[in-house]
């Protein structure tokens, strides 16, 4: 506590010290041409070490002056790091065609399900008809429901509750 408040109180100007700058000089050798030659090719089939210790040597490379890079090294660093490869690698083809397959019949399932329920349905309910709406529509008068903009309002002009065929007999 106290060591922090002498601290803030020091100027700021006591408490910087110049540093000598120090220019690191790093010492990476070339990788070998033909570890990068096909990189695009052989990537996906190296094993996982492998793949990382490329990488790794590829990335104390790149630490140094990109102009001492060789073009492989950097074709090679590129496709490592942006390449069609992983998540980014192309669908197989034909992907597309089986994707709108399998939709196809999911949609030709649901609709077989739909109709097999339909036909094992029983026929419409007793207040599908004109008649028990009507009957409907003139208990709602009676009890005045909705009497702004409804059915008990004055000069309403709407059906209702009537939207059925009459009953057929």
């Amino acid at each position: 506590m106290l060591r922090t408040s002498l601290i803030r109180a020091a100027p700021r100007a006591s408490i910087v010290r110049s540093l000598p700058a120090v220019q690191q000089q790093r010492q990476a050798h070339a990788i070998s041409s033909p570890t990068l030659v096909n990189i695009e090719k052989r990537w996906e089939g190296m094993p996982p070490q492998e793949q990382a210790d490329l990488w790794m040597a590829l990335r104390d490379r790149m630490k140094v002056n990109w102009g001492e890079l060789t073009v492989q090294e950097k074709k090679a660093a590129y496709y490592i790091a942006f390449g069609a490869h992983g998540p980014r690698a192309l669908p197989p083809p034909g992907e597309g065609w089986k994707v709108a397959g399998y939709t196809a019949l999911g949609v030709a399932v649901s609709f077989a399900l739909f109709v097999a329920i339909r036909m094992g349905a029983k026929g419409t309910p007793g207040t599908m008809n004109k008649e028990y709406q009507e009957a409907t529509n003139e208990y709602l008068k009676n009890q005045n429901s909705d009497p702004i903009s409804g059915i008990s309002s004055e000069g309403y002009k709407g059906k209702g509750m009537v939207q059925s065929a009459p009953k057929k007999a």
